[in-house]
């Protein structure tokens, strides 16, 4: 317990020092896109939904977040089933058709290998589109496994802001004697705290251009229901997951 939690706070340390500058384009694209009045997009395949789920409709957390989530490339319906929509071609391009994400929108895809065609046909889709990508990946492990994307490229080659989020190939960082698989994966906290950092800066920067941005409250403490009820009644017919 004891070296996996400190594995954690070593892995956070490094990305507030290592990763400040990238964090910090990416809260800017945010906030340039919620100046616009567009939804942030998100998208990650099967456990990397986790992160889209964690910044939606999330108490704190901003309201303009349109999370992607795609039961077909979830665990949801299927574990194995979701690891072989990850590696379909073409299947990116249903899902920004259905999402409708074009020219000026901001999307953020988090894929730790950054390898597989649904992540990386998704960045390169959407750039096509005229958005901005914002890629939250494993540059390190991404380099170490050969690419499985139509177009030969990884998801850290095709973004316009990449935040690495330092995660070895595989994702496990502990070993114990007696057993040849490395264990404790430690991609979910670290993508969620990058995540948080990224929409608190953006946050931030609009107050700080004198912008007050659309923020949930709980809905179980004390008014949080009628506090979020305009928000909900803004946006429910622009984000499909609300």
């Amino acid at each position: 317990m004891e070296e996996y939690i400190d594995n954690a706070i070593s892995f956070l340390n490094k990305i507030k020092t290592e990763e400040k500058k990238n964090i910090l384009e990416a809260a800017k694209l945010v906030k340039e896109s919620l100046k616009k009045n567009k939804p942030i997009f998100i998208y990650g395949t099967g456990h990397s939904q986790i992160l889209a789920i964690e910044i939606f409709y999330r108490a704190g957390g901003l309201v303009p977040v349109n999370a992607m989530l795609d039961i077909g490339s979830s665990i949801h319906t299927g574990a194995i089933k979701s690891t072989g929509v990850e590696r379909l071609p073409g299947y990116a391009k249903v899902l920004l058709d259905y999402f409708d994400v074009g020219k000026d929108d901001v999307i953020i895809i988090i894929s730790n290998s950054g390898k597989n065609a649904v992540p990386v046909e998704m960045a390169e889709g959407a750039r096509a589109r005229g958005a901005k990508v914002i890629a939250l990946t494993g540059v390190e492990y991404s380099k170490s496994v050969p690419a499985a994307a139509p177009s030969g490229k990884k998801l850290f080659e095709v973004a316009d802001v990449v935040i690495d989020n330092k995660v070895p190939a595989g994702d496990a960082v502990l070993r114990l004697e007696g057993l040849d698989t490395p264990i404790a994966p430690i991609s979910t906290i670290v993508n969620s705290a990058i995540l948080h950092s990224i929409t608190t800066e953006a946050i931030k920067m609009l107050l700080d251009e004198g912008i007050k941005p659309p923020v949930w409250k709980s809905s179980n403490v004390p008014g949080g229901d009628a506090f979020n009820k305009e928000n909900i009644k803004k946006y429910k017919y622009r984000i499909k997951a609300l």
